[in-house]
């Protein structure tokens, strides 16, 4: 990425107009865009085929998203939300990620650790049951307990009723709430992966640029009662794939975005949280970088971890060079004020016009607390897995003799499944490589917060951050998954008699860590019921016909295959497989443009003008990764794998002059897997949709 040609690409693109364009929106599935597809492009959006793409799509709690291919449980996912996985299950003698992995036969299927997908079955308004359930004169502070309580009895009265996961999801900042029903599956096997160079083509130096050459895909089979399962809704796989000028949809899992912000909520992201992401980025990639540097297992270990640094920096330096922006910013500021003058002449939007003035304030307090919130309750100041472990244990032991609605979202019913399934993991967590993360959190701390200050003294105790890390790494005893089970089931009696040294560490800063969560959970709560005021009197104004912000559950997006101009120079919107072998010898075949050997000696089998990658217009965000493309016949054409580098603002506003998104081409896939790879099986099971034999 180039940074230095950020900035300009960002203000040309944030200074255009802030309305809806066409193709903008991460539409919800019971409120989808038909009348702007009808219009535009004469496209009728039946319920038929949205059921379809939703029960053929699929959420990883890696991150990312994917789809049904087949009816018999293959599911198609990027090499990168595939990476946790990959790296969980390999070894420095087996390394999944880097070499890749194909399995011959069922019996080969990896079975992986700790990853669930979930498939979205119903979506429910529960919107009037959450906000009856939170009394007109609560403080905030107990307006955020009753809200709790009333989401987690929706939840559990779901789960008990449907055997579903419940989740009650916030749209547009409070101004509604809806019950979303998954089916879960926790029996995932890995069935095949390329190389991590051919899925990551280009490093990163390309990443979030175009043209790219990325095999960027996974392939996983789902199991149930120990067989893969039996799948009514799946995509089928298209023939041609995506064509230049083809209308697309996108059918994923956006993570977040911030488009319905307030100037002064944005404003803090711009002076306060990005810069400080970014400068705890820049030290982890430091970090990583020299660990990584030692050893080529040093290296296999942090691969996941240095990957997801590198992205997230280059993401949020995109982000800030938006936020940076005067032009834009202005515009949001004019946008806003032009909004409120509408709401100050009518009586009837009092409350709306004084919830801009309200989330402010709650904004002032979450800045007061937000650096000893972010290293304390956020784990920044004692990042490690064993700890998260730790901290896991000392709170499941507190919150679970708590009647439901009163424990910590992450320890109620609904989410009791997910939780012991992470922490029973036997995933591989190393200990000097938890020793480094300990230490350099640990160093982070002490430099955030002042060497004198208390939690600081108390927590080093007397050593160095390395010292005390390696005390506490080397003497605890949470990455035994017997002892974590036998601690988890003992309650809190069995966790304070254990006294194990990174567990009581926890709890030496559980106090704070608990009260600052409670002051931001207060303060989130006052943006939460302004937001809402500020929802009901746009719905009023401008109608219910618009998409909220993004919150990792299923959205429908969509846009023509395009490509674009930048610097007087058009882009196609599809790469060649022909281009790959062209960038591989303009940059000398050198790391990380070298080529995989297999790539090298199967050149000449290969029909060099297949599409290799392609963008479109389609409106999408982190998460998206791994996201089926379909066609109108909602066949599979390509599969979602980044974003351009202009697409980096789309956190804050659509843009559809530059910005792409990103696929994988649906005939790459094929003409790899067959001549490449080799892979006739499972060639015959995508345009299928059946497994041989």
């Amino acid at each position: 990425m180039k940074l230095r040609a950020l900035v300009p690409l960002a203000a040309a693109v944030l200074s255009l107009p802030l309305n809806p364009r066409a193709d903008e929106g991460m539409w919800l599935y019971n409120n989808p865009p038909r009348q702007q597809l009808k219009e535009k492009y004469g496209f009728d959006l039946t319920d038929a085929w949205l059921e379809h793409l939703q029960k053929s799509s699929v959420r990883f709690n890696s991150g990312g998203s994917g789809s049904f291919v087949s009816e018999d449980g293959l599911a198609i996912s990027n090499h990168h939300v595939g990476a946790d996985a990959l790296q969980k299950v390999g070894s420095k003698e087996k390394n999944y990620l880097r070499d890749g992995f194909y399995a011959k036969t069922a019996a080969e299927e990896l079975p992986c650790v700790d990853l669930e997908l979930n498939v979205l079955q119903s979506i429910e308004d529960v919107t009037a049951r959450v906000n009856a359930g939170v009394p007109a004169e609560a403080t905030p502070e107990e307006a955020s307990k009753a809200r709790r309580k009333v989401t987690s009895e929706i939840e559990k009265e779901s789960l008990e009723k449907t055997g579903l996961r419940s989740n009650v999801i916030t749209l547009y900042q409070g101004g509604a709430y809806h019950l979303y029903r998954f089916k879960r599956y926790t029996d995932v096997r890995l069935v095949f992966a390329p190389e991590q160079q051919i899925a990551f083509y280009g490093g990163d130096p390309d990443n979030f640029e175009f043209p790219r050459f990325d095999l960027d895909i996974c392939l996983f089979r789902v199991y149930e009662d120990g067989k893969p399962i039996k799948v009514k809704d799946y995509l089928k796989w298209s023939k041609a794939g995506a064509a230049d000028g083809e209308l697309t949809f996108v059918s994923g899992h956006p993570g977040r975005t911030d488009r319905l912000l307030t100037t002064a909520e944005m404003e803090y992201l711009r002076d306060v949280q990005f810069p400080y992401t970014l400068s705890r980025l820049r030290r982890l990639d430091s970090l990583l970088t020299a660990w990584s540097g030692r050893s080529e297992e040093n290296a296999r270990r942090a691969r996941e971890d240095f990957f997801g640094v590198q992205n997230s920096r280059k993401a949020r330096e995109g982000g800030i060079a938006g936020l940076q922006d005067p032009v834009f910013m202005g515009k949001k500021a004019a946008a806003e004020q032009t909004f409120r003058t509408r709401l100050a002449v009518n009586g009837e939007f009092a409350e709306a016009a004084a919830a801009y003035d309200k989330i402010a304030a709650a904004q002032a307090v979450i800045k007061q607390h937000a650096l000893r919130y972010r290293l304390i309750e956020g784990e920044h100041g004692f990042g490690s897995e064993s700890f998260a472990i730790a901290r896991t244990l000392l709170r499941a032991g507190e919150e679970r003799p708590k009647p439901n609605g009163e424990r910590l979202k992450e320890f109620t019913d609904s989410e009791k499944l997910s939780l012991e399934l992470g922490l029973f993991s036997d995933k591989p967590i190393y200990e000097d490589y938890e020793t480094l993360r300990l230490a350099d959190s640990l160093a982070f701390l002490t430099e955030q917060l002042g060497f004198a200050d208390p939690v600081v003294q108390q927590v080093l105790a007397g050593k160095s951050p390395r010292e005390r890390a390696a005390e506490l790494i080397r003497t605890t005893k949470v990455r035994d998954v017997a002892f974590r089970k036998k601690l988890y089931e003992g309650g809190a009696a069995a966790v304070e008699a254990a006294k194990d040294p990174l567990i009581e560490l926890a709890r030496l800063v559980d106090g704070e860590a608990r009260e600052l969560r409670k002051t931001m959970e207060a303060q989130d709560e006052v943006k939460q019921q302004a937001q809402a005021a500020i929802a009901r009197a746009r719905f009023k104004l401008e109608g219910t016909g618009k998409y909220p912000d993004a919150t990792f559950t299923l959205r429908l997006s969509y846009g023509p295959v395009s490509g674009y101009e930048e610097d007087g120079v058009k882009v196609p919107a599809l790469t060649t497989l022909a281009g790959l072998y062209q960038r591989s010898a303009d940059m000398k075949n050198q790391p990380p443009f070298d080529l995989p050997a297999r790539w090298v000696k199967k050149k000449d089998a290969l029909n060099l003008n297949t599409p290799f990658n392609f963008v479109s217009t389609a409106d999408i965000i982190g998460g998206n990764s791994g996201s089926p493309v379909v066609n109108r016949a909602g066949e599979f054409v390509g599969i979602i794998f980044d974003g351009n580098l202009q697409s980096l603002v789309l956190d804050f506003a659509y843009d559809d002059v530059q910005a792409r998104a990103l696929s994988v081409h649906s005939s790459a896939i094929i003409e790899a897997l067959s001549k490449v790879y080799g892979v006739k099986d499972i060639v015959h099971e995508l345009q299928t949709g059946k497994k041989k034999g």
